[in-house]
């Protein structure tokens, strides 16, 4: 999913970004949500608003760079942004593109903490079991949101050829223990790999 590229239009800030609360759909194509409801979703992370915000700029000003530099990265790839934690999750036909989309990502922004290529390399470059990744990504989400001992919206999902990507921030150990049990046990699920923080990580960089 890709956003409509507003920063190469004119000069915004993230919190600006944020209010107004542009969707990131493939092909540069926006559908409006409230900007209320956006406001208090980030408010209800433990990230809080003002991370979201810049998290959106950060994603936005990903997606820019490589919308003008490399278009093909742009096609291929899916840019999630946790704190200034980059998440790149897709398929590519070469190791040349996977390192492009990461060395692209680190010149976007100067407020990027990480970077984490999790982006897969195949011959053909688009192998991707799109409908079963999607049913994966659905059933992890549901699972979480019904467990009353998990902040699911703490949580971002990915999931690529059966491989399920984690990242964002638990409120403890044994959270992250059932997020990513609840994912092993879907069907179809290859591999988990978790990115996730646990919200007292000395690592966490306030904005």
């Amino acid at each position: 999913m890709r956003p409509v590229c507003l920063a190469s239009l004119f000069r915004v800030t993230p919190f600006v970004l944020l209010l107004l609360a542009v969707p990131v759909l493939q092909g540069c194509v926006g559908v409006a949500v409230g900007a209320g409801a956006a406001t208090g979703v980030a408010a209800a992370e433990e990230r809080g608003i003002k991370n979201a915000a810049n998290d959106k700029g950060i994603q936005l000003a990903i997606n820019d760079k490589y919308l003008k530099e490399n278009q093909y990265v742009w096609r291929k790839l899916s840019i999630t942004v946790i704190e200034g934690r980059v998440l790149l999750t897709g398929v590519v036909g070469t190791e040349f593109s996977r390192d492009e989309a990461t060395r692209l990502a680190w010149t976007a922004s100067d407020r990027i903490q990480e970077v984490i290529n999790e982006v897969q390399v195949t011959s053909a470059g688009d192998l991707v079991d799109s409908a079963n990744d999607a049913w994966i990504t659905t059933q992890l989400r549901a699972k979480i949101a019904t467990d009353k001992e998990i902040v699911d919206i703490n949580y971002s999902i990915e999931s690529v050829n059966g491989t399920v990507y984690l990242i964002g921030l638990a409120q403890n150990d044994q959270e992250i223990t059932k997020v990513t049990d609840y994912a092993r046990t879907i069907k179809g699920v290859r591999k988990v790999v978790s990115h996730v923080w646990l919200k007292t990580d000395p690592r966490r960089r306030p904005v």
